[in-house]
């Protein structure tokens, strides 16, 4: 049998009712008394690095977690990460980052309905994950929810309640989960050495652009962030309003030795800056990066690894346009 490290971390799979609403407070071990057909999938041992609503994930988390997989990299077959659904595809992504060309499977997974509950979709979606996790095809960061499995980097929330929470944005599904058994739709071949990174720099503002936003916001950003992610409006561009304040202020904001990068509000196909004068006159600016195809989450978590980077030396533009797990192309 395969041998599977779970780590638990906490989210709405976790949580029970409170006087002051849902909060985690199942452990791994409930987690896994409620499906004990996942012990005839595989042997599990378990890891709880913390036990929190995703809301308050963030970048500690992500490394925390990375370590743990890092750690015992040689030990297990694979890594079942059970995770609130809120920051869930932000997690997957940076996990794409920190744990590169990974031959084994990291597998995030959660629910809409907590564990504890007799209707819910968190038994389906744990023993999902596990079996995913124990196939001999399974590998590299991706989420298992709804029988879906969809790469890290890909992976968006698109639903806040239904129980097909997540869809792989401009790419295809990796596979379906069918009887515990998956169906891929891609077949790749396993990368032969993990690359593992312990660096991110979260200094990162994602500015969503509103119509009349003023551009007296670089000035307030260029002290307070090393990145700046602008989700812009259609194929993307900057306004100019009958002037160039805008632009001049965003020239400035790249001559203090920040990163801007360009990405889009609509959650399909992605940013073209070269269609339109408006995003031509943004690309003019300097060294302006763009998403394109990327999510936002993968955007916002590979520019916190790419600053990481950066401070050894590295090209924060070369680290952003390589290609990672298909976020970008």
């Amino acid at each position: 049998m395969k041998k599977i490290l779970m780590i638990a971390t906490g989210g709405t799979i976790a949580s029970k009712s409170t006087n002051r609403g849902l909060a985690p407070a199942l452990t791994a071990d409930d987690l896994l008394s409620s499906v004990p057909e996942i012990r005839e999938v595989c042997s599990v041992q378990e890891v709880q690095p913390f036990n929190i609503d995703s809301t308050n994930v963030y970048s500690r988390h992500w490394l925390e977690i990375a370590k743990i997989v890092e750690s015992s990299y040689n030990e297990f077959d694979g890594f079942v990460i059970t995770h609130g659904t809120d920051t869930m595809a932000y997690t997957a992504a940076a996990l794409s980052y920190l744990i590169q060309d990974i031959a084994k499977p990291v597998v995030l997974t959660g629910s809409q309905k907590s564990a504890y509950l007799r209707d819910t979709d968190a038994r389906k979606n744990l023993f999902d994950a596990f079996s995913f996790a124990a196939d001999d095809r399974a590998f590299g960061v991706n989420i298992v929810f709804d029988g879906a499995v969809i790469l890290g980097t890909r992976a968006k929330k698109t639903r806040t309640r239904s129980y097909n929470a997540f869809q792989s944005i401009d790419y295809p599904d990796v596979a379906l989960m069918r009887e515990g058994k998956p169906l891929y739709y891609l077949n790749e071949q396993k990368p032969d050495t993990p690359r593992f990174y312990h660096d991110l720099d979260d200094k990162i503002f994602v500015l969503k652009m509103v119509p009349g936003l003023s551009p007296e916001i670089f000035g307030y950003l260029s002290e307070k962030c090393d990145g700046l992610v602008i989700e812009s409006f259609g194929a993307g561009g900057l306004p100019d309003y009958d002037n160039d304040e805008f632009f001049l202020r965003l020239k400035a904001f790249l001559d203090k030795g920040k990163t801007v990068v360009c990405t889009t509000q609509v959650e399909r196909e992605g940013s073209a800056l070269d269609k339109y004068e408006v995003g031509r006159k943004l690309l003019s600016c300097g060294s302006v990066l763009e998403a394109k195809s990327m999510t936002t989450e993968a955007t916002v978590a590979k520019l916190m690894w790419a600053l990481g980077e950066s401070k050894k030396g590295a090209s924060v533009k070369e680290l952003f346009e390589k290609p990672v797990r298909h976020d970008i192309y």
